[in-house]
């Protein structure tokens, strides 16, 4: 047996390079096995990544299937919810032309009742003897008075007042009750009254007192009622009944 005398690292390499065998018996000396198995255990570990990696886009692609889907079915109910809001509309719009078309007609009504309460508005304002100026009356007492500083809208307003009272207090003194009616008596009606009273007491010199009737009032007209500058006089509900 030829002995090979080793004296540097360049003859361990040159030996290593004529004998192929002795790597790979001097790499299992060196190396251990997990080290030597470690190309085979990245290779698995890549095949199980790869198909773990196949199995997860499969799935996502099932999931993403799924989504379209109900995207699809929230579509669909969004479709139906714009029908429904349509409808709704619809409704909402034929309520609100019906109210318009009922609104004058309680109106009237209440303004019928509030005529037939023109004793009982005077009488709780301790007045008497009242009777309702016609629209030619109010006419005729705008007429003999300055109005030049009175603007067209607020002196036909004035003209068109629901209701005008001429009355006598107990000491026989003349007086007017101006009167505005709604079926609901709101913030409107309580300042058309307190104007048409301040006209009447401008045109005649008497004094006047600003009233309105209804069915209901809204409570924002309530702290003008504590002031005493309105007066507020409800309707009965029987005397809107239509017969």
């Amino acid at each position: 047996m030829t002995t090979t005398a080793i004296n540097t690292i360049e003859d361990l390499v040159r030996i290593m390079d004529d004998h192929p065998e002795w790597v790979e018996a001097m790499r299992i000396r060196l190396l251990s096995r997990e080290v030597l198995e470690l190309p085979r255990t990245i290779a698995t570990l890549a095949e199980t990544v790869e198909s773990f990696a196949a199995s997860t886009n499969k799935r996502l692609d099932t999931i993403e299937d799924r989504l379209d889907q109900h995207d699809a079915r929230f579509d669909a109910v969004d479709a139906r919810f714009d029908e429904a809001d349509s409808r709704f509309e619809s409704v909402e719009n034929s309520i609100q032309k019906l109210r318009n078309e009922v609104a004058p007609i309680k109106a009237a009504h209440a303004r019928n009742a509030a005529i037939e309460d023109a004793l009982a508005i005077a009488g709780d304002l301790g007045l008497r003897q009242a009777k309702t100026l016609t629209r030619e009356e109010l006419w005729e007492i705008s007429e003999s008075a300055d109005t030049s500083d009175i603007s067209t809208g607020d002196l036909r307003s004035f003209r068109r007042a629901d209701l005008i009272l001429e009355a006598a207090n107990t000491d026989g003194e003349t007086c007017y009750v101006a009167v505005e009616v709604s079926f609901t008596a709101n913030g409107r009606d309580t300042d058309r009254a307190i104007r048409n009273a301040e006209f009447l007491k401008r045109f005649t010199g008497k004094r006047s007192i600003a009233a309105v009737a209804g069915l209901y009032k809204d409570n924002r007209i309530d702290e003008a009622l504590k002031s005493g500058s309105v007066f507020w006089h409800q309707l009965d509900p029987e005397q809107l009944e239509v017969e």
